[in-house]
């Protein structure tokens, strides 16, 4: 699997440099994910924009990042769906659990608007 991971202080950039999100590149996506929130990554930012073509294993390992994120207090966040990709999630009726953007910057932006709204929400208590 062709990828490049991007570390910030709050939030992991991936961007996948492949074609296809298939049962081909699903196991090794899955452990690198896990791998990135077993060292403390909570906030996770998928760069899609690539893909042209995802079968249901591809959203399978979107759900485990989903999960890993949401269980750590953190964001899972896909951006830059092709129409094909977008089309599967929104038939899978997924879109109604990741959270999707057009552009990395959105991504990041609504990284930075749960973190601050998190440690308002922590100062109230």
């Amino acid at each position: 699997m062709k990828f490049s991971v991007d570390k910030h202080e709050k939030y992991v950039l991936v961007k996948l440099n492949e074609t296809k999100l298939n049962s081909s590149i699903t196991p090794q996506l899955k452990s690198e994910l896990i791998l990135m929130n077993t060292e403390g990554q909570r906030n996770i930012i998928l760069d899609l924009s690539s893909i042209k073509f995802a079968d249901s294993s591809g959203l399978s390992s979107l759900l485990v990042g989903h999960r890993l994120c949401k269980n750590a207090d953190g964001c899972f966040i896909l951006s830059g769906l092709t129409d094909s990709v977008a089309r599967l999630v929104t038939i899978s009726q997924l879109d109604n659990v990741l959270a999707i953007v057009n552009k990395t910057e959105e991504a990041i932006d609504l990284i930075f608007m749960e973190e601050i709204e998190k440690g308002l929400n922590r100062e109230v208590r």
